[in-house]
């Protein structure tokens, strides 16, 4: 068994302007992470920022297609995790995204709350992501309370 989450959300825009909210940290920061060292491209290692929770996470990006996909790991060594977010055009103003979280150990016994816990990550990513392109909403952000 790949213990892995998905999750998808459609998003009423272009697949290129979807891809660009998620690899130029200047946008990204009107969504999810506050800064990022750089723009997401292969063979890159950046470091993705919150400012708000005194946080950081490196991802080291393994591939990106323009406007198609973007594979990354991140974690701490020996924990990584392997993310695939792929942008599925279906029409001139219509995206599916979807991220694939894989490489959970299967005998870690806080998997499921590992696992739980991504996904909601990542409806709430892709939320903030949704309202920030559609409807230039930019306050969700971080806005989630530890």
């Amino acid at each position: 068994m790949d213990a892995h989450v998905i999750t998808k959300l459609k998003i009423y825009k272009p697949a290129n302007e979807v891809f660009e909210a998620v690899v130029d940290p200047e946008k990204m920061a009107n969504y999810w992470f506050s800064s990022g060292t750089d723009r997401v491209a292969n063979g890159k290692t950046i470091t993705w920022r919150y400012e708000e929770y005194g946080a950081e996470v490196v991802i080291k990006v393994s591939e990106v297609v323009d406007n198609k996909k973007i594979v990354f790991s991140w974690g701490d060594e020996g924990e990584e995790t392997f993310v695939t977010i792929t942008f599925e055009r279906i029409d001139q103003t219509t995206t599916i995204i979807e991220v694939n979280e894989s490489g959970f150990k299967e005998d870690d016994p806080n998997l499921l709350n590992k696992m739980v816990g991504q996904k909601g990550g990542w409806v709430y990513m892709l939320t903030c992501l949704k309202g920030y392109l559609e409807n230039g909403v930019n306050t969700l952000r971080a806005s989630l309370v530890h």
